[in-house]
C-alpha cells in the first residue's frame, strides 16, 4: 500500500529551492545507460510478440522468479519510496503498518486463495473474472472503473517524477514529464508486458542499488541503528520508534487512527481490496508459466516487501534525527525531503548517479505497471468484447499498440490533475478506497458464497464505489462528520464501501435468480475447473515450491519483525 505523507506541492517548491544536487557527467552517464538499456530491452521483447496472449500475457511463460520480482516491483513506485520516507521522518515506525499488516497477509491471500480461481479460469484481466461470474453489466462497469483509475495512478507517478527531477536535476516540468512518458510508451509499445516485466525486474535492483547506499551511511551518520533510536526517543518520545505506541481507541496520535481502524481500515479493507484486485499487480502473476508459478508470484513478492520497509523508513528516521525541526515552520525542509535530503549530503558522484537512476527506474515501474494494465484491459475487456469484434488477432496487437500510446497521453493530462491535490499520497489512497475496496468486496462476496446472483455483482460495486464517495466528498470534505486526517477519512471510505457492497449484494441476491451451478465451477471456492487441477510438473515438489509453505513462512516472518518494534 502507499502511504499519505506526501504533499506534491511542497515537495515541489521546496526541493528545487534548497536541494538541486550536484551532479555531473559521470551521473548523467550512468543515468544514460540505463535508458539505452530500457530501449534494449523492448526491441529484444518485440521478437517474441506475436499474438495477443504475448503482447498482453508474455504468452504466460515466464517463470515464478522473473514474475515475482516483477510484481513487487510494479508497486515499488517512486511516489512509495519518497512519500514512505517523509511517513517515517513525520511518523515514526507506524510506516512499518503499511507493509507488515498492510500487504503482506493480503498478497499470502492472492496467492494461496484467488490465484487458483484467476488462472484457473484463464481470464486475461480481472474485470473478465467477474463477467464468467456474475454478468457483462458487472463486467462493463468494472472495466470502465478500472480503466480510469488506471490513468489517474499512472498520471500520480508521472506527475511525481516530473516535480522530482525538475527540483534535482533543473529539467523544466514538462521536459521531464515528456521524456518519461515516451521511454514508457517506447517499450511497451514495442515489446508489450514481456517488456514491461523484464524492464521492471531491472528496475528493483536498481532501486536496491539506490536506497541501500542512502541508508547504510544515513545510519552511520547518527551512530548506527542504537544512536538513532536513543536521538530520536529525546527529540520525539518513545512511541515515535514503536509501531503501536498511542494507538489505544481513545489515544490521539498524528495519523488519526487507532490500532481498530488501523486493522480492519487498513490491514484488511484497503489493503485486501488493493493487492487482490489491481490488475496493474495481478497481471504480473497471470503471466506466470503454470498455475504454481502464479501462485508464487505474490508469495515470492512478499519476502522482498517485508525488509523494504526498512531501506525506506530508516532514511525517514535518519532525516528527522539530521533536521530536527523537519516539515515545520522552523525548517526549510518538509518531510517530503528526507531522501532528496540524504543524497544530497551523503552521496558522493556516481553513487549519486545510481540513486538518480534508481528514482527514476522506481517512477517508470510504477508508471508501465498502470499503463500496461489499462491497455489490457481497455483493449480485451471493451474494444474486443463491445466495440470491434472477432478480428484478427493482428488486429488486437495493433490496436493494443495503440491504445498503450493513447494512455501515454491520457496520464500526461491526469499527472496536471494530479497536481491540484495538495498531498498526492493521499490521493492515491482515495483511489484505492474508490476503485479498488468495492471491487474487492465483489469478488469476496461472490467467491465464498453461491447464492450470490448474477444482478448483485453490478449493483454492489456500484454501491460500494458511491458510498466511498459520498463518505469522503460529502460527509468528510463538508465537516458532516469528524475524521482527525484525510488518511483516517481513507480508512473510513474504505470500510463504509465495504460494508454497504457487502449488504447490497445480500440484498440482491434474496430478490434474484442466482447462477446456475454448472456455471459456476472453478468461479465459487469449493469448486475447482481442469485449470485449477493441473498436477504439478516434475520436480516441482520442493520446498521452495510450494505454495503453501512460502505464504506461511512470510505471514510468521512479517508477524516476528513487529516484536522488536513494540516495546
Amino acid at each position: 500500500m502507499q502511504n499519505p505523507a506526501y504533499t506534491a506541492n511542497q515537495l515541489a517548491g521546496s526541493l528545487a529551492a534548497e536541494l538541486r544536487l550536484p551532479t555531473n557527467g559521470l551521473d548523467y552517464t550512468i543515468l544514460g545507460i540505463y535508458f539505452v538499456v530500457v530501449l534494449g530491452i523492448g526491441f529484444a521483447a518485440k521478437r517474441s510478440v506475436k499474438t495477443t496472449l504475448d503482447f498482453f500475457l508474455s504468452g504466460r511463460s515466464l517463470p515464478a522468479w522473473i514474475t515475482g520480482l516483477a510484481f513487487v516491483s510494479a508497486n515499488l513506485a517512486a511516489t512509495e519510496i519518497l512519500g514512505m520516507a517523509a511517513n517515517s521522518a513525520q511518523y515514526g515506525a507506524y510506516t512499518v503498518h503499511w507493509y507488515w499488516i498492510g500487504a503482506i497477509p493480503a498478497m499470502v491471500f492472492l496467492g494461496l486463495v484467488m490465484m487458483p480461481f484467476y488462472y484457473g479460469s484463464k481470464v486475461r484481466s480481472v474485470p473478465e473474472f467477474l463477467l464468467l461470474r456474475f454478468d457483462k453489466w458487472a463486467h462493463i462497469l468494472s472495466s470502465i472503473l478500472f480503466a480510469f483509475a488506471a490513468i489517474l495512478i499512472a498520471g500520480v507517478n508521472l506527475y511525481a517524477l516530473a516535480i522530482v527531477v525538475e527540483a534535482l536535476l533543473g529539467w523544466p516540468q514538462w521536459v521531464a514529464i515528456v521524456v518519461a512518458g515516451a521511454f514508457v510508451l517506447a517499450y511497451i509499445t514495442l515489446g508489450g508486458l514481456s517488456s514491461a516485466i523484464y524492464n521492471e525486474v531491472l528496475q528493483f535492483f536498481v532501486i536496491l542499488a539506490a536506497l541501500i547506499p542512502i541508508s547504510v551511511l544515513g545510519l552511520k551518520k547518527v551512530g548506527g541503528w542504537d544512536g538513532l533510536t536513543d536521538k530520536l526517543t529525546v527529540t520525539h518520545g518513545h512511541n515515535f520508534t514503536t509501531a503501536w505506541g498511542g494507538t489505544g481507541i481513545g489515544s490521539a496520535n498524528p495519523l488519526g487512527a487507532n490500532w481498530l481502524t488501523i486493522v480492519l481500515g487498513l490491514g484488511f479493507v484497503l489493503s485486501f481490496g488493493y493487492w487482490t484486485t489491481n490488475f496493474a499487480e495481478v497481471q504480473r502473476a497471470l503471466s506466470a508459466k503454470n498455475l504454481s508459478a502464479a501462485q508464487r508470484t505474490p508469495l515470492i513478492a512478499a519476502y522482498p516487501k517485508i525488509f523494504i520497509v526498512f531501506l525506506v523508513m530508516i532514511p525517514g528516521l535518519v532525516a528527522a534525527v539530521l533536521v530536527p525541526n523537519i516539515g515545520t515552520s522552523g525548517s526549510d525542509l518538509q518531510y517530503n525531503d528526507a531522501i532528496p535530503y540524504l543524497m544530497q549530503e551523503l552521496l558522493p558522484n556516481g553513487v549519486l548517479g545510481i540513486a538518480v537512476t534508481g528514482l527514476l527506474a522506481a517512477f517508470m515501474a510504477g508508471m508501465a505497471a498502470n499503463i500496461s494494465s489499462f491497455n489490457t484491459v481497455f483493449t480485451n475487456d471493451i474494444w474486443a468484447r463491445y466495440v470491434v469484434r472477432h478480428r484478427e488477432d493482428e488486429y488486437y496487437v495493433r490496436f493494443g499498440r495503440l491504445i498503450t500510446a493513447i494512455g501515454v497521453f491520457a496520464s500526461i493530462g491526469t499527472a496536471f490533475l494530479a497536481s491540484s491535490f495538495s498531498n498526492i499520497m493521499s490521493y492515491l489512497q482515495t483511489l484505492f478506497s474508490f476503485f479498488n475496496v468495492p471491487m474487492f468486496v465483489v469478488f469476496i462476496v461472490g467467491m465464498f458464497w453461491k447464492r450470490a446472483s448474477v444482478k448483485s455483482g453490478f449493483w454492489g460495486l456500484l454501491a460500494g464505489t458511491v458510498t466511498a464517495m459520498v463518505n469522503y466528498f460529502v460527509l468528510y470534505k463538508r465537516d458532516i462528520i469528524s475524521i482527525p486526517s484525510d488518511q483516517g477519512a481513507n480508512f473510513v471510505s474504505a470500510i463504509a464501501g465495504f460494508v454497504a457492497g457487502a449488504v447490497v449484494m445480500v440484498a440482491v441476491s434474496l430478490f434474484t435468480a442466482p447462477k446456475a451451478a454448472e456455471d459456476l465451477e472453478g468461479l465459487v471456492y469449493g469448486t475447482r475447473s481442469p485449470g485449477m487441477a493441473e498436477p504439478p510438473a516434475a520436480g516441482d515438489d520442493a520446498w521452495y515450491r510450494r505454495p503453501a509453505l512460502l505464504g506461511w513462512g512470510a505471514v510468521i516472518l512479517a508477524a516476528a519483525c513487529y516484536i522488536p518494534f513494540s516495546f
